[in-house]
């Protein structure tokens, strides 16, 4: 099963990885804001993840990291 993991301390909350995953599995946290001030992705529905690592690599500041299990 696919894994996405999201370092939120770099994530300045750009949307990008959201707008691109194919099965809607990241988010924007509305309710969390990190150290820089920004509202990071976080894989709210983790379970629909393919693997297909597109958000990875849309990420400017390569915050997401998809790994296979």
């Amino acid at each position: 099963m696919p894994k996405v993991t999201i370092d939120e301390s770099i994530c300045k909350g750009c949307g990008l990885c959201v707008h691109i995953c194919p099965k809607a599995v990241l988010v924007l946290d509305a309710e969390k804001l990190n150290a820089k001030g920004y509202n990071p992705a976080v894989p709210r529905f983790a379970e629909k993840c393919i693997g297909c690592a597109m958000c990875g690599m849309m990420c400017p500041d390569s915050a997401i990291t998809v790994t296979k299990e």
